[in-house]
């Protein structure tokens, strides 16, 4: 054999042993050779390991001596030590336990069956109708979607309610803030639309609120009817920080696969701010610095990470219309979440306590609501009828002192005269009770009526007056 034939025949050998190699190592499970580090602290939520690596968002397994293992999921890391949080209560945890990395990408399991079914944060049954079967799966976080690709918002949707579908018209893949303080009304407002809505799907997520207001909620507020087209999500306040982030993020996700079928979503989330407090609970533990009023910077890039999943798809058809919750707590508007939540939603509803409690329900702050997308999405003599509505509730408003005292003299102006004759009809028109549907045509009909009604009594006053 010459060099030659020598030198090409170890060369095709070496290739066919590299490749052999390469194959075995492809059909070896990865797992199997996961480096295992050791727990060698916890202070408070946060666990440290040292001894093995894994990603920021990626899992681990805690396996003490003794007891069940525990679940965790890296949050950050310094030097050679990672940190973790476990997804739920962290009892059982010793010094020197294993910590296994879990090549897991986070994934929801989704589809039909999840219709009419109440699950925790992790995707697991939480009522007693048995195991759920899921044969398709969607990444936790979501998958970005081009803006340019995204269908316009052009039809509005009906959501029972005679002040909103009139005064603060939603429209089809918008994302809207319920702003209210404990106790106004929020949960009520959110179960009226999930019965009354047109949209084809209702998603639920009920994130770190009481636990007896979950059962209530599902029970009595959305109803056995109700609950034939919804899925519902429920991390109560004794979750883990991490439960509650997750429970967001999946409610979130099967929205998403329902609009990637075609459907159009509504997105319920009560809380936002349970959300925010999680990621801030999350933060603080491994040592991030707040920056407004405990709150560190990482809360204020999760929030329009999240919300930013909701809205239109692509010209397939589905959109996602999201409503979440807002806490004002002791119903301070100027909160540092009230106010991020402001500047990323396309329109806020407010609810006021003052309404409240002089029995108007839904009590609706009109004058200090808004859907910005209003104009697109509806007709100019609505539009005009609407103006003009607010600016009688504005008008009364500023004179009621005045005329609360009798210090105002009806006939001084005209305005303030309509507004006062007109006032119990505004309120009745806010009105509306808990089982009332009322559909985007009547609400509109309705204000037609106490719009020419009130153009009818300054045509008449200026009569009058020329008279």
């Amino acid at each position: 054999m010459s060099d030659k034939q020598e030198s090409d025949f170890l060369q095709s050998r070496t290739q066919r042993i590299t490749s052999q190699i390469s194959r075995l190592g492809q059909n070896i499970a990865p797992h199997r050779y996961q480096v295992e580090g050791r727990l060698s602290k916890v202070v408070g939520l946060r666990l440290e390991a040292r001894g093995c690596q894994a990603p920021v968002g990626g899992r681990c397994q805690i396996i003490p001596p003794v007891g069940a293992e525990i679940d965790a999921e890296v949050v950050g890391f310094a030097e050679d030590k990672i940190f973790l949080m476990p997804t739920d209560s962290g009892l059982g945890l010793t010094p020197e336990a294993r910590v296994l990395p879990i090549p897991h990408s986070q994934k929801a399991e989704v589809g039909f069956p999840l219709l009419g079914r109440v699950i925790d944060g992790a995707g697991n049954p939480l009522d007693s109708a048995g195991p759920i079967i899921l044969d398709h799966a969607v990444p936790l976080a979501g998958t970005p979607i081009n803006p340019l690709s995204k269908a316009s918002i052009e039809e509005p949707l009906d959501v029972g309610i005679r002040s909103i579908n009139a005064l603060l018209t939603i429209g089809r893949g918008q994302r809207l803030g319920l702003f209210a303080g404990s106790g106004v009304g929020k949960s009520t407002l959110l179960g009226q639309m999930t019965r009354h809505t047109e949209a084809e799907i209702v998603v639920v997520g009920l994130i770190g609120e009481r636990s007896r207001e979950v059962r209530d909620f599902i029970q009595q507020t959305l109803g056995a009817e109700g609950m034939k087209r919804a899925v519902v999500v429920a991390t109560p306040a004794d979750s883990a920080p991490l439960a509650r982030l997750h429970g967001a993020m999946r409610a979130t996700a099967i929205a998403e696969y329902f609009r990637e079928q075609g459907k159009n979503v509504l997105l319920l989330m009560d809380s936002l701010t349970r959300f925010a407090q999680a990621q801030r609970e999350i933060a603080l533990s491994i040592g991030e610095m707040p920056v407004a009023r405990g709150y560190p910077p990482s809360v204020f890039a999760k929030l329009p990470q999240l919300v930013e999943r909701a809205g239109n798809g692509d010209d397939r058809g589905g959109s996602i219309t999201a409503i979440y919750t807002v806490l004002a707590e002791g119903d301070d508007q100027d909160d540092p979440i009230v106010d991020a939540a402001r500047a990323i939603l396309d329109g806020h509803i407010v609810l006021s306590r003052g309404l409240a409690e002089s029995g108007l329900y839904p009590a609706i702050d009109i004058e200090s609501s808004v859907s910005r997308l209003m104009t697109q999405i509806t007709d100019p003599a609505q539009q005009k009828s609407a103006q003009r509505f607010l600016q009688l509730m504005s008008t009364y408003t500023q004179n009621q002192d005045l005329i609360n005292v009798g210090a105002y003299n009806p006939g001084t102006d005209a305005e303030i005269d309509i507004a006062v004759s007109m006032r119990r009809q505004l309120l009745d028109f806010l009105r509306q009770g808990v089982d009332d549907r009322i559909d985007m045509g009547a609400s509109c009909d309705a204000l037609a009526a106490l719009y020419h009604q009130s153009i009818g009594q300054l045509n008449e006053g200026v009569h009058h007056d020329a008279e």
